[in-house]
């Protein structure tokens, strides 16, 4: 049973890779095979002799695979089903329905999903679950109506729409994936309640609408509100709110941050911890006063009403904490445990775990889709691998064979043997062998996902586990129904204590180990030493265990060879930023925009780009003009990773400027060469800086424009210059023939001229634009240009990341989204 799970559950997770979805023919093709290979499995099963064993069990392996792989595809078709139409993309849509999550406010305004009921529009054409964003500052009355939006609520909105789409990065965040995930399939905003035409108003029409969802998200809020109104100003009530409802956004940036430096993120989202604590704490409450009753004994066994109690309770915490991966996985393990004791059937762990896996994989395929799916079932895998190798140790030694034991020594029949086992049992022995092996075992898909390993997680996990699970996430229950305040007050007050040793933890230079993304045989080959380590084999063959790991700590990541430069325009959205890497030295040309106060294209895609290619300090970073969507990411940039001297046309007092190390004017004439690949910066002139009073313009017309060039061929990147600057350049007669252009100021119309394109004469034309942006770049008449002029068009709106890798044999470019091609891109 447990192969076939497992092999359920992979035939899910194969799916979720594919770059497009199977027909139905295809389909059909392996649900056919399946129903005419089970019965001569069947039959296989009756006759085969053992020496067969392994081909039986790699027949239902295979069925099972494939089983999966229809099931999760089955469910995708129906969802990408639901699709926005290209014709109703941003165009006034009345719909009525009702808010399915929890608000989110922010500093603009609120965010929920929205459950779509009825298209007032006619012929429109909206997919049922929306992301809606619900943006204030339109006067008194509609600031108002934000503030006063709940779960469960009913109203009719006039919306603008889009298809799910995302930045699409190296080692960046997948947003499509994320919405893939939730069943969203369209995003937009809520139009101002006056939207100048007749009938088209924001109205509430029913105050709560039941349902199961519903009903459980306004509890949330309830909750959520009552502890912040208890914490008014308190810096941790987000971590409060978080462990009582699950409501993760109530965190501060910053503080994830913290915890995924010291490795105790897994405590803040609702985990299998949490909710196994509180599946324990009410089944020995009921266990102990259904004991006091003979009646109650009598009709039903303490121990089996304990555990429906524990389940019971595991059910209502995992709904109230947001229904997450870890805690549905903990709670039908749960389920599955107590329906074992009812039934008088005791399996093993493992097959307690695999049945959860696959009823995870069944009730939602797209569950593989997410870090915390594979950290979850892993983790505990890990734990069971671990304690089911040391029992066997153990039974080989007591019974006097020469077994290896779990330290490596012999086992025997001495009472020395025996106690040390008594000791090996403390609960002390086991917590640290607990944590050890998730550790030890979780380090390459920790590595795989997230690009580092909290070196300060044992210390931070030995006090912050019970800390946490036993101590603040029970008052932060208690403190929501409780009448008064002082709950939450201890509660918060124990979390800045918390706070305060993870920071002391993170003040280390060691505290995390960053490496850039290893591929994938050296993270299968890690994850093979992982598991060969937790089995107590001697401790020469544990050696190989770590042997096999040495891969994934010691091969160096890919960088361009000498004299090679590989120039990748991150997909920002409506924004630049483009990182030049030669062999030994990096350049950041500009930063991308600003998104919000607490997130910029600096922090959630550049700096992750730059650590998973294996890039730990910037040598330069050049900030073209005071535009915040080229110089918005930019602090981010300098506040996690080094950064040698940033160049750049903003006035000396501008933060970014302040901000650096070592900062100077990007000026033409200045020119460096790195590795053998050379860099000229062509404008800003040093008149042009006089001519505005030694202060620079705030303007693309101070746009730094670089030229660099290797083996023969070059790029030309000219940040946001228009057509005034364009005719400078042609004046000055400075080399301006490139193979590659970035497109100025974003295709813009006030760029880009005829005479322009013939001077630079470009093969490769790259535009960096946001998808369907409001200043609708890039312009008709310029991209029509582009194409006569016979160069190759890329647009990070539609192809992502785009890399162009210069070498001596040419340029070779690559899209990311053609790349990483996943069935739901584009739908």
């Amino acid at each position: 049973m447990r192969l076939i799970l497992i092999c359920f559950a992979l035939g899910c997770a194969l799916l979720q890779v594919q770059p497009t979805l199977p027909g139905a023919v295809v389909l059909g093709t392996m649900l056919g095979a399946v129903a005419l290979g089970l019965p001569l499995l069947m039959w296989a099963g009756a006759t085969f002799s053992r020496a067969s064993a392994l081909l039986y069990r790699a027949g239902w392996a295979g069925a099972a695979l494939a089983l999966g792989f229809v099931w999760a595809a089955g469910f995708a078709h129906w969802r990408l089903a639901e699709e926005l139409p290209g014709a109703w993309e941003g165009r006034d849509i009345e719909i009525t329905g009702v808010i399915a999550s929890l608000p989110q406010p922010f500093e603009r305004g609120v965010r929920f999903e929205f459950e779509t009921e009825t298209r007032l529009t006619p012929g429109a054409v909206v997919p049922r679950r929306l992301l809606l964003s619900w943006y204030g500052g339109y006067g008194a009355g509609e600031m108002q109506s934000v503030a006063q939006v709940r779960a469960g609520e009913r109203w009719r909105l006039n919306v603008r729409l889009r298809k799910p789409h995302g930045n699409a990065n190296p080692h960046g965040f997948d947003y499509e994936t994320w919405l893939l995930e939730r069943g969203i399939r369209a995003t937009g905003y809520v139009r101002p309640g006056a939207a100048k035409r007749e009938g088209a108003v924001n109205l509430r029409l029913d105050p709560f609408v039941w349902s199961m969802g519903t009903a459980v998200d306004r509890v949330r809020e309830i909750i959520r509100a009552r502890l912040l109104a208890a914490l008014p100003d308190a810096p941790y009530a987000g971590v409060i709110v978080a462990l009582a409802v699950g409501d993760q956004r109530a965190i501060d940036s910053g503080d994830w941050e913290l915890f995924a430096r010291t490795g105790v993120s897994h405590l803040m989202s609702i985990s299998g911890l949490h909710v196994t604590m509180i599946a324990s704490m009410a089944a020995w409450l009921v266990l102990l006063l259904w004991r006091r009753s003979v009646r109650l004994t009598l009709w039903l066994p303490a121990a089996k009403a304990a555990a429906a109690a524990g389940a019971l309770a595991a059910l209502l915490y995992c709904l109230l904490a947001g229904w997450g991966v870890p805690a549905q996985r903990t709670l039908y393990m749960l389920a599955v445990a107590a329906w074992a004791l009812w039934r008088g059937w005791f399996g093993s762990g493992s097959r307690v775990l695999a049945i959860a896996l696959g009823i995870v994989c069944v009730l939602d395929p797209w569950a593989p889709l997410a870090a915390g799916f594979w950290l979850s079932f892993a983790a505990v895998a890990l734990l069971l691998l671990a304690g089911n190798t040391r029992s066997v140790g153990r039974a080989h030694g007591a019974g006097g064979a020469r077994t290896p034991s779990a330290g490596g020594s012999s086992g025997g029949n001495g009472g020395a043997g025996s106690s040390a086992h008594n000791i090996n049992l403390h609960w002390l022995g086991v917590a640290v062998r607990a944590q050890l092996a998730i550790t030890l075992g979780l380090t390459p898909l920790t590595i795989a996902l997230f690009g580092q390993v909290s070196l300060a997680g044992p210390l931070a996990n030995a006090l912050a586990i019970p800390a946490v699970s036993f101590i603040v996430t029970p008052l932060a229950l208690a403190a929501a129904v409780l009448p008064f305040d002082a709950v939450a007050t201890l509660a918060h007050w124990l979390t800045q204590w918390l706070m305060a040793y993870l920071e002391w933890l993170n003040g280390f230079e060691w505290a995390v180990w960053q490496r850039a993304e290893p591929p994938p045989w050296a993270i299968v080959l890690a994850i093979a030493g992982a598991c060969w380590c937790l089995i107590p084999w001697p401790i020469a063959w544990r050696v190989q265990g770590v042997v096999w790991m040495m891969p994934l700590v010691f091969l160096p990541a890919p960088k361009p060879a000498a004299g090679d430069v590989w120039l990748t325009v991150l997909d920002v959205g409506q924004g630049l930023a483009i990182v030049a890497r030669t062999r030994e030295h990096t350049l950041l040309y500009d930063a991308g925009p600003r998104y919000s106060p607490d997130a910029d294209s600096g922090n959630r895609v550049v700096v992750p780009y730059l650590r998973g290619a294996g890039v730990n300090q910037l040598d330069g970073m050049m900030v073209t003009h005071d535009d915040i969507d080229h110089y918005g990411g930019a602090q981010s940039v300098l506040r996690a990773l080094p950064v040698k001297w940033v160049s750049s046309s903003l006035a000396e007092s501008h933060p970014v400027r302040r901000a650096a190390a070592q900062s100077r004017a990007c000026m033409a004439g200045q020119r460096w060469e790195w590795d053998g690949v050379t860099f000229e910066v062509l404008y800003p002139r040093a008149a042009d800086y006089e001519a505005s009073g030694k202060a620079p313009k705030r303007d693309n017309a101070m746009s730094c424009v670089l030229r660099l060039s290797a083996h023969g061929y070059s790029a030309l990147l000219t940040a946001d210059i228009e057509a005034d600057v364009e005719q400078l350049l042609i004046a000055s007669g400075v080399p301006l023939a490139s193979d590659v252009m970035i497109a100025p100021h974003h295709g813009s119309k006030t760029s880009s001229t005829a005479a322009f394109l013939q001077a630079v004469k470009p093969a490769t034309i790259v535009v960096p634009v946001g998808y369907r942006n409001r200043f609708r770049h890039p312009a008709p008449e310029v991209l029509e240009r582009y194409q006569d002029s016979g160069a190759r068009l890329w647009r990070t709106d539609v192809a992502g990341a785009v890399t162009l890798r210069f070498s001596a044999a040419g340029i070779d470019t690559e899209a990311w989204r053609e790349r990483r091609a996943r069935y739901w891109n584009g739908h």
